[in-house]
């Protein structure tokens, strides 16, 4: 948007590669944020845009409820996603493109005039906006195992969260958490109930020549059992949200599987939904199945 109306604008990343990557399953929209998405596109922004480019599947949500409960939402080729991103941000006019870290704010009078990275460049502006997402001392969990990092394989962003405590900023944990993938290949499917998307022409960009271009793919509904959850409650105390671990608080809208069977201990089974990460991919994502439980434990369940 800055650099559309005339601003020199630099956008700084640890990785050109990952711009845009979809840290949690391939997806935009849902209930509430597929209108913010269609607001966004309103105002001239490029998310539905991209997000009409990569789709493998559209489906409006509520579709039994009245209209004012419909919500567009559209499963994502990650991949796609990515490349479409990069293609747009690399031809907009006056935004640049620098691979490094920023670790530090350049202050001056009160006020910040640029940035210095972890390779040692200072780079001066009139004005500084920070995208930190989950990067800032960023910590990931796997049972009573910790690795730091923004989110897996990707360094955490350090320097810039004790200089924004100096300055009297409160910083704060919040924990988000994500599932494992599972592989096409072992995933029995005749077992699980098909979910198509709209065969219709709904998208997301109202722009008429914008539309999607790639093969659509089913998404599958299965449920926990039991034995999953038996396999879970047994385990609890390896778990960083109920050992004391993590004493951050996390969205409402996806709990944990931990927390889902013990808030929801009289069901018997929850929903969950396999999803693709694309058409080339042989990754699906087990969304409902979140976890911080020991990768052993998370592997027993999922079986």
């Amino acid at each position: 948007a800055a650099a559309n109306m005339g601003s020199k604008t630099l956008l700084i990343t640890m990785d050109m590669n990952k711009i845009a990557q979809m840290s949690c399953n391939p997806a935009i929209g849902g209930i509430a944020k597929g209108q913010i998405v269609r607001e966004i596109d309103a105002l001239g922004g490029k998310m539905g845009i991209v997000t009409d480019r990569s789709a493998i599947q559209f489906r409006t949500l509520n579709r039994s409820k009245g209209p004012a409960m419909w919500s567009p939402r559209s499963q994502s080729d990650r991949k796609q996603y990515i490349e479409q991103w990069i293609k747009e941000l690399t031809s907009t006019n006056n935004l640049f493109i620098w691979q490094d870290t920023v670790t530090e704010l350049i202050i001056e009078n009160q006020r910040a005039v640029g940035v210095k990275t972890a390779l040692g460049i200072e780079i001066s502006a009139g004005a500084v906006i920070l995208t930190n997402g989950t990067f800032l001392n960023g910590l990931l969990h796997f049972g009573r195992q910790q690795v730091k990092g923004g989110r897996i394989s990707e360094p955490a962003a350090t320097g810039l969260t004790e200089q924004l405590k100096s300055f009297g900023f409160i910083a704060e944990r919040m924990k988000t958490g994500t599932p494992c993938r599972i592989d096409k290949r072992s995933i029995d499917f005749t077992r699980m109930t098909e979910q198509k998307g709209d065969d219709d022409n709904h998208k997301f960009s109202f722009l008429p020549n914008e539309n999607r271009r790639l093969k659509q793919m089913s998404c599958f509904i299965t449920y926990t059992n039991e034995h999953t959850h038996q396999i879970i409650r047994d385990n609890l105390n390896e778990s960083p949200m109920y050992n004391g671990q993590i004493h951050s608080i996390g969205p409402r809208y996806c709990p944990s599987i931990e927390t889902k069977i013990v808030t929801f201990a009289d069901k018997e089974a929850h929903q969950l939904f396999i999803e693709p990460e694309g058409v080339d991919s042989n990754e699906y994502y087990l969304n409902g199945f979140s976890s911080s439980l020991p990768i052993t434990v998370q592997l027993n369940a999922i079986h």
